[in-house]
C-alpha cells in the first residue's frame, strides 16, 4: 500500500506499489503482520469519556464495600464543598442491590456528589446533593424520569433519566480547558485501542442541557481543529430539538469542516436502559410486574422532530433498547419516509438490543441502520435473564446474525465510557458471545463470522454515517488510516482472540504508539 499526502494511491503487490516510490519515501516493512483498515466506533461519548478519566472509577467494582472505599479514598483529597464527581458503577456485579445515599453519606458529609450509573440513564446523590438540589419527598417525577423512594417515599438518592437533570443542574459547568484537555486524553486513549475515526453523540443523555453539545463544538472541536490539535476524526451528531441550528451551519459550510470533522446529524432518546429498568418494553419487567419501562420522549414530539430534520436531510439516529421502543422507532422511520418521499436516509436506530418477533426484518426491509453495541452483552448476560426472563432474553437479545441476515447494515461500537472503547474486543465477543464465568454462548445462533464482525467496525460503520467514500476500507483514493495488529494470521486473530494493536496510521502518519 502507498500513501501520499493522508490518502491511499496504490495497493498491489510490491513491485507495483514501489513504482509510485520517491526522493523521500519512508518504507515500513511489517513483516507478515495483519494490517485493517482504521477502526471506527460507531457511538461514543468523546469528552465525557475524557471527563471521566480524570474523576473517580467505580467501573468494575463488585461489592458495596468496594464501592463505598472508592468513594472515601476520593474524598480525602477534596476541597471542602466541592463537587464529587464520577461514575461507571454496575449494581449487577454486587448482586443487583442499588446503592442509596445512606452508603455514603457518613463519609461525604461536607461534598455533594454525582455518580452515574454505567449506562448514563441513572446517578447516585448523596443527602447533600439532594438538598442542595431541593429534592424531597413532594417533589413529583419529571416527565420521562424518576425519583427512586423508599417505603416511607422519601427519596433514596437514586435519579432515573430525565429526573438526573434535576441534580446535572446544580453541578458547576466543567472548564473549557477541562474540556480541551478530555478531548486530548480520550483521541490518545481510542489511537492505543486502534480507533481512527468516532461518531460522537456528545454530553447528551436524558435530563443533560442541549446546550452542552454545541459548546463543545464551539469551545473544543472548533479549536483544536483551527489550533492543529485533532488527533482522530470525529463525526459529530446534535441533541434533536437543536435540529434547525445544526440545519443553518451545514448549509454554510456543508457537512465536512475539515478532514477532521463531519457534521453527523441528530439524536434523540426513545427510552432509557436495561440495567435501570427504564428501556421500554411491550410486557413488563421480570423482577418489577409493574414496570414496562420509561418513554423518554413523547411520540408526538419525536415524530415532528424526526420529519423536520429528515425534510432538510440531516441523518437522523434515535436511541432504542427495549423491544416497544424499537417497534415504535421502525414505525415512525416508516412513517417519516413515506411522507417525506424516497431517497438515501439511512436512518439509524442506536442500541437496537431487544427486538420483538417479527421487528428484525423491519431493518432490512426499511433500510435502517442498526448501531449496536457487542461487549453491552457481556454486562447485560447474567441481569437481562433476571430483568425480562429467560425466553425473552434468549430469543430476542442482541440479534446480530438475524439483522445481518435480513440485510440489515449492522455498525458496531462501544458507548465509551459506558463499556470500554476496544474494537479488538468487540469483535471478540461478536464471534464468541461468551460472558465471563459462562461455558456456552449467549444465544450462538446469534455468533457472527470473523470479517462480517470486522465489516462492522470498519467500512459498515463508514457506510452508517455517511464517510464510506473517506474511509472504512483500504482503497485507492481513501484516507490512509490503519492499524497494523500484533496477528500474524486471520486464523490467529480469529481462534485465539488474543491479537492487539501494535500500532495505529492515521492519514499515513504514525499516531501511536
Amino acid at each position: 500500500m502507498a500513501i501520499r499526502d493522508g490518502r491511499i494511491i496504490r495497493t498491489g503487490n510490491y513491485s507495483f506499489v514501489q513504482e509510485v516510490s520517491g526522493y523521500g519515501t519512508k518504507e515500513l516493512n511489517l513483516e507478515g503482520k495483519v494490517v485493517v483498515p482504521g477502526f471506527i466506533d460507531s457511538h461514543v461519548h468523546l469528552l465525557f469519556g475524557g471527563l471521566q478519566m480524570a474523576r473517580v472509577e467505580v467501573r468494575g467494582v463488585n461489592t458495596k464495600d468496594d464501592f463505598i472505599g472508592k468513594v472515601k479514598e476520593a474524598v480525602r483529597n477534596m476541597k471542602e464543598g466541592s463537587w464529587l464527581l464520577g461514575g461507571g458503577w454496575n449494581n449487577d456485579l454486587w448482586g443487583g442491590e442499588l446503592p442509596s445515599a445512606s452508603w455514603i453519606d457518613d463519609i461525604t458529609a461536607h461534598h455533594p456528589v454525582w455518580l452515574s450509573r454505567m449506562d448514563g440513564h441513572m446517578g447516585l446523590a448523596n443527602s447533600l446533593a439532594l438538598r442542595i438540589a431541593g429534592v424531597t419527598s413532594s417533589m413529583q417525577d419529571p416527565v420521562g424520569g424518576t425519583i427512586s423512594r423508599n417505603a416511607d417515599g422519601e427519596p433514596t438518592g437514586l435519579m432515573i433519566d430525565s429526573a438526573m437533570k434535576v441534580i446535572l443542574s446544580c453541578i458547576p459547568e466543567v472548564s473549557v480547558e477541562e474540556r480541551r484537555q478530555a478531548l486530548d486524553r480520550a483521541s490518545r486513549y481510542a489511537l492505543t485501542r486502534g480507533v481512527t475515526t468516532v461518531v460522537d453523540f456528545g454530553r447528551y443523555f436524558p435530563g443533560a442541557p442541549l446546550k452542552h453539545s454545541w459548546e463543545d463544538f464551539t469551545d473544543v472541536y472548533k479549536w483544536a481543529n483551527l489550533s492543529g490539535r485533532m488527533l482522530i476524526r470525529v463525526c459529530l451528531f446534535f441533541p434533536m430539538p437543536t435540529w434547525s441550528h445544526l440545519l443553518d451551519i451545514i448549509q454554510t459550510t456543508g457537512r465536512r469542516l475539515s478532514q477532521w470533522i463531519f457534521l453527523g446529524g441528530v439524536k434523540a432518546f426513545a427510552d432509557g436502559s436495561l440495567g435501570s429498568n427504564s428501556a421500554l418494553f411491550h410486557e413488563p419487567y421480570a423482577d418489577e410486574p409493574w414496570n414496562v419501562g420509561l418513554q423518554v420522549t413523547d411520540t408526538e414530539s419525536l415524530y415532528n422532530m424526526t420529519v423536520q430534520s429528515d425534510k432538510f436531510g440531516l441523518q437522523v439516529a434515535i436511541h432504542a433498547i427495549g423491544d416497544k421502543a424499537n417497534d415504535l422507532v421502525l414505525d415512525m422511520y416508516k412513517s417519516v419516509a413515506s411522507t417525506n418521499g424516497k431517497r438515501d436516509r439511512r436512518f439509524r436506530i442506536e442500541h437496537a438490543q431487544h427486538l420483538a418477533h417479527g421487528s428484525v426484518a423491519k431493518f432490512g426491509e426499511r433500510r435502517i441502520v442498526a448501531s449496536v453495541q457487542p461487549d453491552h452483552l457481556l454486562d447485560d448476560a447474567d441481569s437481562a435473564v433476571k430483568k425480562i426472563g429467560l425466553e425473552r432474553a434468549q430469543k430476542g437479545s442482541y440479534l446480530f446474525q438475524s439483522l445481518l441476515g435480513s440485510n440489515t447494515l449492522v455498525a458496531f461500537g462501544s458507548d465509551w465510557p459506558v463499556v470500554d472503547i476496544n474494537p479488538l474486543g468487540s469483535i471478540k465477543t461478536a464471534i464468541k458471545r461468551m460472558p465471563l464465568g459462562w461455558d456456552k454462548a449467549w444465544n450462538s445462533a446469534e455468533c457472527m463470522k470473523l470479517t462480517d464482525a470486522l465489516n462492522a467496525h470498519t467500512i459498515s460503520a463508514a457506510r452508517a454515517c455517511f464517510l464510506d467514500d473517506d474511509i472504512g476500507s483500504l482503497s485507492v483514493g481513501k484516507m490512509g488510516d490503519f492499524v497494523i495488529l500484533t496477528a500474524h494470521t486471520w486464523d490467529d486473530f480469529a481462534t485465539q482472540g488474543t491479537s492487539s494493536v501494535a500500532a495505529t496510521y492515521v492519514g499515513g502518519l504514525q499516531a501511536y504508539p
